[in-house]
């Protein structure tokens, strides 16, 4: 059976499986023997659990799945309001039987004849999110935060198949980031560019995001440089966020430890460019993975700063729960080691719904204009799957 067969064997079964990007090209996870389904009061449990190792670790000695948003801010001891929810869990995770290592160039040819609505309702439109956007500015020139980003939903209702919209996303907007997971009952197609946790042993790095640009044809990768290095606006943006998470390792870490090792270079998406830079810390001997997860989720460049402030204030404004946006996938080895992103630029289709989230950082120079346009480029890749 060769590889591109085993993919179109497993979606076409009932089976649940998960697809990661790896450096090389994906590897796919399947055969679950566990399925932890996570709430407020087992996820200490689980982040505490002392997992079985053995001397060699086998590829398959892990559990891989998502946090959402809501049970991370409660983990870190943030409580929200009610909201309208949809009831989806709050996290998952699964322990897979069986890795297998595919190639970049998936294929998978659909034999589904679902038509999908090309349609999508917006949660906000331009007039109430620009109400919102002159309230934070108001919150921010008084200091109750320095930098807000405002979600977005994208909504419409169809019976998608997952693995179709994944591999047509993975030709077109390929990302360091990107997974899938098709269970029974729901799926999420993510091409995720941001990088929040990598662990090996007492090393750890986190990549952070903060500068968008809409890519065009007299836009190359240079002039998106000279353009995030010239703008006083993205800059400050980036410089924000980049110093929270210095920040945020810097509790965990050896004192001195923590390096930008990579500082403001861009990468080049479908439909944008990112301004990105890379800091990584030795983590102190005592700290546990609970603490570094803590200390990082959720993920700063998708909030805002001071962290804590403005998940207040975000969860005050936001009429519903956000589910997945901007809570964090990947996977704990039994030996620690650890490998998260930040979720967003994902689909989530649950009971034949399908909702896009997306968000835009507010900052005192921001226009709200702007920032509304913004968040459409950002979810335009994932809306072109329907068409």
């Amino acid at each position: 059976m060769t590889k591109n067969y085993l993919l179109n064997e497993i979606n076409s079964s009932n089976k649940s499986f998960i697809l990661y990007k790896s450096k090389k090209g994906f590897d796919l996870f399947s055969d679950f023997s566990k399925k932890i389904i996570l709430n407020n009061k087992n996820i200490n449990k689980f982040l505490k659990k002392k997992l079985k190792t053995r001397k060699k670790l086998k590829n398959t000695d892990l559990f891989i799945g998502f946090f959402g948003y809501e049970i991370l801010n409660n983990l870190i001891g943030v409580k929200l309001p009610k909201q309208k929810s949809i009831n989806f869990p709050k996290g998952i995770f699964y322990k897979p039987e069986t890795k297998v290592s595919l190639k970049d160039n998936l294929f998978y040819k659909s034999n589904s004849d679902k038509k999908v609505d090309k349609n999508f309702k917006i949660n906000i439109n331009q007039k109430t999110y620009t109400k919102i956007f002159n309230r934070f500015k108001k919150k921010i020139r008084s200091g109750d935060t320095y930098q807000i980003k405002i979600c977005t939903k994208y909504k419409n209702k169809s019976k998608i198949d997952p693995l179709d919209f994944f591999c047509r996303l993975a030709k077109s907007n390929l990302a360091p980031e990107a997974f899938m997971i098709k269970d029974k009952n729901f799926s999420i197609i993510s091409c995720s560019p941001e990088n929040l946790i990598t662990k090996n042993g007492l090393s750890v790095s986190t990549k952070p995001i903060a500068g968008t640009l809409r890519k065009t044809k007299n836009i190359n990768k240079t002039k998106a440089l000279n353009f995030f290095r010239n703008n006083i606006k993205e800059t400050k943006e980036h410089n924000m966020i980049v110093d929270m998470e210095r920040n945020d390792l810097s509790r965990i870490c050896v004192p001195g430890s923590v390096r930008l090792k990579k500082e403001k270079s861009v990468e080049e998406y479908k439909d944008l460019y990112h301004y990105v830079s890379l800091i990584s810390g030795k983590l102190k001997k005592n700290v546990k993975n609970i603490d570094i997860i803590k200390a990082m989720m959720p993920g700063g460049s998708v909030i805002g700063c001071p962290k804590i402030n403005t998940l207040n204030l975000l969860n005050n404004q936001e009429k519903e729960n956000r589910n997945i946006y901007t809570g964090s996938f990947g996977f704990i080895k039994f030996n620690g080691d650890m490998r998260f992103n930040i979720i967003i630029r994902s689909i989530l289709n649950y009971k034949n719904i399908s909702e896009i989230s997306v968000a835009s950082g507010v900052v005192i120079d921001s226009n709200a204009k702007h920032e509304f346009n913004e968040n459409f480029i950002k979810a335009k890749a994932l809306i072109d799957l329907y068409k």
